[in-house]
């Protein structure tokens, strides 16, 4: 219990001060650690988020601007990396690197490996949080 309350407090920036099992009273003191906190809503969360034809046009000048596509005109929104633009491993993994810079954050390994098209890079950036 100790060890949980001492997370809580460290999570919401306060000192953990040790005191007896008598004397804590939990939810007292979480609701007046958590005073005047303003939480993000649902509502709030959803304005955070890029427009998906925005993140579609960004992610194709990205990929157009890519010095291994030989035919710009084949990068369209439904374009599969491999097949349609001949992409090889490596270039998708330039590719996922140009939109970590294009968009702001990082793309964690285990979900760049899952990007092998413009409709899927559009599906994962603009449900991203971070993404700018």
């Amino acid at each position: 219990m100790a060890a949980a309350r001492s997370l809580i407090l460290r999570r919401l920036r306060l000192a953990a001060a040790p005191s007896s099992a008598a004397s804590f009273r939990p939810a007292a003191a979480l609701q007046e650690a958590l005073w005047g906190r303003r939480w993000m809503s649902s509502e709030d969360a959803k304005g955070s988020f890029l427009d998906k034809g925005e993140v579609t046009d960004r992610i194709i000048k990205t990929v157009r601007n890519f010095q291994k596509i030989d035919d710009p005109s084949k990068v369209t929104p439904d374009a599969h990396f491999k097949n349609d633009l001949g992409l090889d491993s490596l270039d998708t993994v330039e590719v996922v690197m140009a939109l970590e810079e294009e968009f702001g954050f990082e793309i964690p390994d285990n979900e760049a490996d899952k990007i092998d098209s413009i409709k899927v890079a559009v599906d994962f950036i603009a449900s991203h949080p971070q993404a700018k």
